[in-house]
This record gives structure tokens, sequence and C-alpha cells, in this order.
């Protein structure tokens, strides 16, 4: 099977989507520019449960919350509403593949928990939140795998990767992720790119590939910082959509096509010139992503 993802470098001032990516960008930089000591990866600073200032003595508000089970009684959780909300989600997604991003996923993954189908009503209807709450949760697994990774390498018991090969093996761990859900993935990616959920997807990109390079050891500081992480973000996203349309034994195609990126991304030059072109044709390719997803949204096999 052949495959072919054009994407278009057109000479236009910026779009808002580049923009916003390299806002998201610039801001985790600046962030962790003011810090005195290195900060933890980016997955972990987003997961912490109070924001830094915070004094660690004091005990988080809890929200005390009653909900009727299935078997008419009510049960107490003094857990927080947030804490409540996650568990909720997580458990939804079993009910993914079966029902989709949808609320009624939700009302299942609530029903598992022994809690009524009303708590569902602490969402929003389109998905959304269950859709970023897995991206964020395989962010944050894919970190900690890399960060695994990086302390065999340090004690001796792990040979280290050249750039290349650590951001294929990354980007495929991070895209298998997807397997268990690759049926119902073109409906969460149209989703994600209604225009009140592009904010939160492209931090969530922005966050996943600062991951990748700060664990394949750039440290870079100049221009060639974004363009690492720009370049990085449309090979990601390309290489997604091959992934949704792709047949062939354990994806051996969309590997292929992923290993062929990286070569050519490691073979670029980086110039000013090719940061501008790389982020214009990043904006270039989600737009017609958004074009092949809606094709591909409520397809329920894959072709």
């Amino acid at each position: 099977m052949t495959f072919v993802v054009s994407i278009s470098v057109v000479r236009c001032p910026l779009y808002p989507a580049q923009r916003a990516f390299q806002a998201s960008a610039l801001l985790r930089r600046v962030s962790d520019e003011q810090k005195p000591e290195p900060p933890p990866s980016s997955s972990q600073q987003r997961f912490e449960s109070h924001p830094p200032g915070d004094q660690p003595d004091q005990e988080p508000q809890r929200s005390h919350h009653s909900y009727t089970g299935q078997g008419g009684e009510e049960s107490e959780d003094y857990e927080s509403e947030e804490q409540l909300q996650q568990r909720i989600l997580t458990a939804s997604l079993e009910f993914v593949p079966t029902h989709g991003w949808t609320a009624d996923a939700i009302a299942e993954g609530a029903k598992s928990l022994g809690l009524s189908v009303a708590a569902a009503g602490m969402f929003h209807n389109d998905g959304s939140e269950l859709i970023l709450h897995f991206v964020s949760q395989c962010n944050s697994e894919l970190s900690n795998l890399l960060e695994e990774q990086q302390k065999l390498v340090q004690l001796g018991q792990a040979e280290k990767k050249k750039t290349d090969q650590f951001l294929r093996d990354a980007v495929e761990a991070r895209l298998r992720m997807l397997i268990p859900y690759i049926e119902k993935w073109p409906q969460a990616l149209s989703i994600l790119l209604l225009p009140h959920n592009i904010p939160s997807s492209l931090n969530l990109l922005a966050s996943m590939v600062d991951d990748m390079w700060h664990y394949a050891g750039d440290q870079s500081t100049d221009i060639n910082w974004y363009t690492c992480r720009t370049v990085l973000a449309g090979i990601y996203n390309t290489t997604e959509l091959v992934m949704m349309q792709d047949s062939s034994p354990d994806f051996e195609e969309t590997w292929r096509f992923l290993e062929n990126r990286i070569a050519d991304a490691m073979k670029m030059g980086h110039t000013a010139k090719q940061v501008q072109s790389t982020g214009e044709a990043l904006v270039q390719g989600l737009m017609g992503a958004a074009v092949t997803i809606k094709n591909l949204a409520g397809l329920n096999q894959r072709r």
C-alpha cells in the first residue's frame, strides 16, 4: 500500500495555530529558565496536584460529594472533584472502542465505578475532556518511559541511542498507545480540531515533543530550539494520519514512513528561513489533516 501525504509550503504570515504552538513552547521555555534548578519533565509538571506557590503543610480543599449507586444507596466520596473526574475519565477509556469519545462512554465509566450515570454531567457533552485526558495520560506515560531509559543509560545498563533512532523510537512508542482506540481515533482528532479545543491540543503537542527532545539530549538555546520542536511536531502529526489509514501488519507502512521522515529531518539545516517554512508546512498539514479526518470520522473500520 502506498500513502501520499502532501504538505504544501506557502509563503505567508504566521497563522494563528502556528503562533499558538510557538507561544506554548516559548512559555514553557521561559518558565524553565526562571527556575534555579533543572525542572522535572514537562509532563510531570503538568500532573502536579498543586501549584508551586502552595504551602506543603496545607491540606487541599476537598469537595464532599454524594452520589447514588446502582443499588439505589448513596455513597459519600471525600476525594476532590478533580480526583473524582480523573477516576471517571480513566474508567471511561475501557468503553471508548464501543461508544466512541462520547458522553455515553463517560456514563459507562461512571457506572463501572458504582456511580450514577448522572456523574457524567460533570463533563461536556462533546467528549473533549475524555480525549484530552487520554492524551495527557499518554504523554505522562511516555515521559516516564523515556526517564527510565535515561536512567538505564546513566547506570551503564543500556547504550545511548543516536538522536535519530531515539526520536523514531519515542514517536513510535507514543503512537502505539493509540492502537487500542485506532478505530475511533479519527473521531477524537476531529473533536480536538474544533476551535475551542485547539489551544489545549497544541499545548499537549508542544509538551510531548519537548519531552522527546529533552530526553534525546537537546541543549540548544538558539533558533534551533524552536526548529527541532516544530519539525518533530509535524512529523508526529503526519505519521499519525498515515497510521489511521494503514492496514499493513503491525502498521509496518507507518513505521517505514516515520523512519523516512526522521531521516529527512536529520538532513535539514537549521536556518531561520527553514524554521518559518517548516512552521507554515505544519499549519498547512494540519489544515489538510482536518479534511482527511473529517472524511475518516464516522468510519468503523480501517482501510
